[in-house]
């Protein structure tokens, strides 16, 4: 729960934004209907609306349709609950020109302060907010019914220090979205979900070990190959001169390769008499490469 009530509104505004629904109940009078397939958001909703607007809120279980079946929990407001004030304070209800109409996007009024802006965004994602297994992928998302609330909530992620979210249409929907996973830790941590931060930060470090053990594999393995390779290619040439052809400094080199196939060459140069540096085995071992070739014309 919130500390301050200027926070609880906003998480309430933040909720309402993306998960209700408003309908006339007569007489120019608002009904609002929440919904979530999370018991414990729903319970946890229904505890803030009566700590902050003293309402008893109703809450149903019902069944949802299509790709989100399954229970789903509706808090159901109507006017005796306080309807109207509470769609009014969140500034979902507002007045133009004598009438009543219904706002879209994030009302400014209701995140003046850093505070009430983390929690608008908890609000928001407890709504409709969805987060990959971080052993599978990185993504943060809330999924919005307008353009205008999914920018607003862009912009709203964007007001923290480093933070960088991106939107996208996904048919009728417009999602929020963030994919880079230190930013999606810091949003975890400017919503309060403390435990989940760790967890999560727990998979990432033991993600990039494993990645960073196998780059260094596979790195060994290919400066192995290219090793072996290159070994290969000394010894080939060197059998084709022949070291009776060879100066006396080529012949040296030559003899402790054919020695020593799988040796580097730092380890070749450490063999010489006097020893030579890697530099100076590789010129050598390139020239007896091009008597080679020049051979074989």
């Amino acid at each position: 729960m919130p500390e301050k009530r200027c926070c609880m509104l906003a998480e309430i505004a933040g909720f309402i934004r993306v998960a209700g629904s408003v309908s006339l109940a007569g007489r120019g009078q608002f009904k609002l209907i929440l919904s979530t397939d999370n018991p414990a958001v729903a319970r946890h909703y229904k505890k803030m609306f009566k700590e902050y607007f003293s309402v008893d809120t109703v809450t149903s279980i019902g069944e949802g349709s299509g790709i989100l079946r399954g229970k789903k929990y509706k808090i159901s407001i109507g006017p005796e609950q306080l309807s109207e004030q509470i769609l009014r304070e969140t500034g979902i209800l507002m007045v133009r020109q004598g009438m009543n109409y219904i706002t879209d996007g994030v009302y400014d009024g209701i995140i003046k302060t850093k505070c009430c802006r983390k929690a608008y965004l908890r609000g928001a994602f407890l709504g409709a907010g969805t987060m990959t297994n971080p052993e599978k992928s990185y993504q943060f998302e809330i999924v919005c019914t307008s353009k205008e609330t999914a920018n607003d909530i862009r912009k709203l992620i964007g007001s923290f220090v480093d933070l960088h979210a991106k939107t996208i249409q996904r048919k009728n929907e417009y999602v929020t979205y963030v994919k880079e996973s230190g930013q999606i830790l810091d949003i975890l941590a400017i919503m309060g979900a403390h435990s989940q931060y760790f967890a999560f930060e727990d998979v990432r470090l033991t993600k990039e070990m494993r990645n960073e053990a196998n780059r260094r594999a596979n790195c060994d393995q290919a400066n192995i190959d290219k090793a072996v390779a290159a070994a290969e290619k000394h010894i080939k040439a060197i059998r084709k001169v022949g070291i009776e052809n060879m100066d006396d400094k080529l012949a040296a080199v030559a003899r402790v390769r054919l020695e020593h196939p799988d040796a580097s060459l730092t380890e070749l140069g450490e063999m010489l008499d006097p020893p030579l540096k890697k530099a100076g085995v590789n010129g050598r071992l390139a020239k007896i490469i091009k008597l080679a070739e020049e051979s074989v014309r």
